[in-house]
């Protein structure tokens, strides 16, 4: 079990995916996919980013996947 603390990037991802989620059962879609604003979705690029910084801890730069 994974017993430390979450550092804030953990925090704001798991608050983007509550989100995104939301927003996914609000519309009835179990993906962005297939949502008609995906290419332009607020939502879904700050996902993207909190998704990006938890695994990067917010350093810019040669991070790969």
């Amino acid at each position: 079990m994974h017993s430390e603390k979450k550092d804030k990037f953990e925090v704001y991802l798991e608050e983007m995916v509550q989100k995104l989620q939301k927003c996914q059962q609000d519309k009835g879609y179990k993906s962005c996919s297939l949502c008609e604003s995906y290419f332009g979705c607020t939502l879904r690029d700050e996902y993207v980013k909190a998704v990006y910084n938890s695994m990067s801890k917010g350093d810019t730069g040669g991070f790969e996947f």
